[in-house]
């Protein structure tokens, strides 16, 4: 059986700078530094679960039953982590109409898909350029061989500059930048997905409390 070969044959200082020099390079020239900082940022939420909107409905589900005690009011005085749930509260809270909570809670999401499009975005853009910049490795390393047939030992490390970057590229692209996108962008729609079942009970919610809270700001005036 033939051995595997030492792996510090596979490093190669040159070809490396040359993959990861390139995408860096072409990854900052299509994209703004915002995205390439929420990319980058994306990469914490990784090893997370899946957005799962059952502890959201739960927890709107115990804010149905204090409005329903306590009155609408009384919402003012609970803690509510997640921004967008928190934010359709507070609406419900100063009497909007069902349509305008909906609304609300499409703009957050519309905001939060484009956020996250533009992060996954970032990392496709890489997994396309690593494989370009990996043969343009390939082709510094064939041209730097034919410049040295007169030295055989030039030759090696050229030849090593070609072959290797063209690994490193696919490498790259293929195992790393490739799988992250998928990632985020399988993420980004599973969390929409999600998110949307929270629309229906708070437009409930809103429908049963509007009428409800007007009456009240009426007796009180």
């Amino acid at each position: 059986m033939t051995a595997f070969p030492p792996l510090d044959q596979f490093l190669d200082p040159v070809a490396l700078a040359i993959v990861a020099g390139g995408t860096l390079l072409a990854t900052l020239l299509r994209h703004p530094l915002a995205d390439i900082g929420r990319a980058l940022a994306a990469l914490r939420t990784l090893p997370r679960r899946r957005f799962d909107g059952d502890a959201l409905l739960g927890q709107l589900a115990a804010l149905d039953r204090i409005a329903r005690r306590q009155g609408v009011v009384a919402l003012d005085r609970t803690v509510v982590a997640d921004a967008d749930l928190a934010d359709a509260v507070t609406a419900i809270v100063d009497g909007q109409l069902p349509a305008a909570i909906v609304e609300g809670l499409n703009r957050a999401q519309s905001l939060r898909i484009e956020r996250h499009v533009a992060a996954a975005d970032v990392w496709a853009g890489m997994a396309e350029a690593a494989p370009a910049m990996g043969l343009i490795g390939t082709l510094i390393g064939l041209a730097s061989m034919f410049a040295t047939l007169r030295d055989p030992a030039a030759i090696g490390s050229a030849m090593a500059i070609a072959l290797l970057a063209t690994l490193y590229g696919a490498l790259f692209g293929n195992l790393f930048a490739l799988p992250i996108a998928h990632r985020l962008r399988t993420n980004a729609r599973t969390e929409a997905t999600e998110r949307a079942r929270l629309e229906a009970p708070l437009a409930a919610l809103a429908a049963r409390e509007a009428p409800r809270r007007a009456v009240t700001l009426a007796n009180v005036a």
